[in-house]
């Protein structure tokens, strides 16, 4: 069976669309993955092999001046056009969409040529783009149980079959605390400034210092926080980026980090206990750490409640309660068999 599938705009996207695309090709179908720019290399480099790749024109919408919005929707026009011309030709039978505005051409060309179309919605919360789509798609897919914000007149069938996670999450999954006292700091490959203010001050204030700190940061950061943790006698290894991420997530005790879909289900896949900082201005990162924090295994708190008083307390509170800990990394465990679950809705 020749399937396209469509992903593009961040690691977010395409991580979890590469993981399905090589199930899918070990199952002997033939795929084709469309991408736009920002990725290209990422896709080229992580697709299956005999595998093909597109190139579109796509990128985001929001948070931009009136000129490149329209911009930016011309580019998707194009590029919708462009894929309904080649799809005349070269037809796969299924079309799978993991969402973000690069998923646009795909879905609408798959819907002019009544292909059957998959749409995967990785946030608790419905996005932009996938809400426009969902017009034309057969069965939507989610990564959480519940979707916020999903259109009342949708006709699609909603599927809930997790997100995908690489092998090394997996080959993790339900991994036992270590019970050392270790703290994970990650706000995602960029850092987050919020956590840099009010982490380490925090820590310093707490009355029990004998914990150990992974701290990952910005790299013009990383040499204040080494400094800062060093004279409050703090043990911690401040990083500008974290390679073994499901290494890192491993060796913790209790992770403090963003609401991004991927690092919400990566905590689940493992099981552990964390404190979730949304993205203030993010709607979707709120909805995935109020899921987190419904099965007990996490706190979600807003950034403006977010300072360094609450959480000397929660530390403080959980790293004294070694029990409660494991309580709550038992309850934020989730089975992931997305990637099977996802092959077997598209295939059947």
């Amino acid at each position: 069976m020749k399937i396209l599938i469509a992903t593009g705009g961040t690691g977010g996207h395409v991580y979890p669309a590469l993981a399905v695309a090589e199930e899918l090709a070990s199952r002997g179908h033939k795929i084709t993955i469309s991408c736009d720019g920002r990725v290209k290399q990422m896709v080229r480099d992580g697709k299956p092999k005999k595998s093909k790749m597109i190139h579109i024109w796509a990128s985001g919408v929001g948070a931009k001046s009136r000129f490149q919005q329209m911009y930016a929707l011309f580019k998707i026009g194009m590029s919708a056009i462009a894929l309904t011309l080649r799809f005349a030709i070269f037809r796969p039978a299924r079309v799978v969409a993991f969402g973000g505005y690069a998923s646009v051409p795909a879905v609408f060309a798959a819907h002019v040529w009544r292909i059957p179309t998959f749409l995967h919605e990785q946030n608790a919360a419905i996005g932009r783009a996938n809400k426009f789509t969902m017009r034309w798609v057969k069965t939507l897919m989610t990564s959480f149980p519940t979707v916020d914000g999903m259109p009342k007149k949708s006709s699609a069938r909603v599927v809930y079959t997790g997100l995908p996670v690489r092998r090394d999450f997996i080959e993790n999954a339900g991994a036992k605390l270590p019970n050392k006292s270790h703290l994970l700091v990650t706000g995602g490959s960029l850092g987050a400034q919020i956590l840099d203010e009010v982490v380490p001050s925090a820590i310093a204030a707490m009355k029990n210092k004998k914990i150990f700190v992974t701290h990952q940061t910005r790299p013009e950061n990383v040499e204040k926080l080494q400094m800062f943790y060093a004279s409050h006698k703090i043990h911690a290894n401040v990083l500008s980026f974290i390679h073994d991420m499901a290494g890192a997530i491993v060796d913790a005790d209790l992770v403090l980090s963003r609401g991004g879909a991927s690092t919400v289900i990566e905590l689940e896949t493992i099981g552990r206990p964390a404190i979730i900082v949304p993205l203030g201005i993010n709607p979707d990162q709120a909805a995935n750490a109020a899921s987190f924090a419904r099965l007990g295994g996490a706190f979600a708190i807003e950034q403006s409640k977010f300072t360094q008083k609450w959480l000397t307390a929660t530390l403080d509170e959980l790293f004294d309660n070694p029990s409660r800990l494991k309580k709550m990394a038992e309850k934020s465990c989730v089975e992931n068999h997305a990637v099977k679950l996802i092959s077997d809705t598209v295939t059947k």
